[in-house]
């Protein structure tokens, strides 16, 4: 193999890198050495051994349920441009979280923080919802996932438009498939709406559970819609019910697990 080739090889290994983990290319072919290459090609590429080689196979690829997993679901939602949010991303937010959880949380999409971090929930408001399933018992990583509708920053921080939130839907329930969480607490009016397709306020939705079925072949899911934490941190008032919505979960998980016990 020449100097060139060589070269050429090291590059392209790292434009896959770059999509893999950022869904985008770094544009750094210029300042690009032989010897950079080959250091950043020892490095471990996030789901690697669970991948297709071939990222165009990985983005137009169906993978059956029997297949599916939590790392591929991340993988393809790193490469994905089915809306016009992957050319605005700075990262993907596939979620994080247990992977058998008591609770998944949904809330609508990612923000700045989450755009920067490719996390979820992790500024002002997550920290708010970390503090918030705490007084409960539910601690991401232990028995709770936390995810959004859409898997890319909306500009702005815009509500995500219906195509948008549609590219994304068959990610969140190929999640919800592979999660099987017992209950889902639905944070806001965007993701409540979207996850429950209906037009209800916010207001209307809260204060109970309702009964929800990904599909056919599915178990119905108990769906608690809440206040999302940034309306919160907006509007004192918001603290109260939201405080009655998380006892009204903590009685639920607790009726659950009294049903386990028996």
């Amino acid at each position: 193999m020449t100097a060139e080739e060589k070269t050429t090889l090291f590059y392209l290994i790292n434009l896959a890198s770059d999509y893999i983990r950022d869904g985008h290319s770094r544009g750094n072919k210029d300042n690009y050495t032989q010897s950079e290459a080959e250091e950043k090609a020892t490095l471990p590429l996030a789901y690697m051994v669970e991948e297709p080689s071939d990222l165009a196979d990985l983005a137009g690829s169906e993978v059956s349920p029997e297949q599916d997993s939590l790392e591929t679901v991340a993988a393809e939602i790193r490469v994905c441009e089915a809306c016009g949010l992957a050319a605005t991303r700075t990262k993907t937010v596939p979620g994080e979280g247990a992977e058998r959880p008591l609770v998944m949380v949904i809330g609508e999409g990612p923000g700045a923080d989450e755009d920067a971090a490719g996390r979820p929930f992790v500024g002002r408001a997550g920290q708010l919802l970390d503090r918030m399933l705490g007084s409960i018992g539910l601690f991401r990583g232990k028995n709770c996932f936390i995810a959004n509708m859409v898997k890319c920053r909306p500009p702005g921080n815009r509500d995500p438009g219906p195509e948008e939130t549609a590219a994304c839907r068959a990610y969140l329930e190929r999640q919800i498939a592979l999660l099987k969480p017992k209950l889902i607490l639905c944070a806001g009016r965007v993701a409540s709406q979207n996850l429950l397709k209906t037009s209800k306020g916010i207001n209307a939705l809260r204060g109970d559970f309702i009964e929800f079925k990904p599909n056919s072949e599915s178990d119905v899911i108990p769906v608690l819609p809440t206040f999302h934490p940034s309306a919160i941190l907006r509007d004192e008032s918001l603290k109260r019910p939201a405080w009655e919505d998380l006892k009204l979960l903590k009685s639920r998980i607790e009726s659950l697990s009294a049903e386990i016990e028996a």
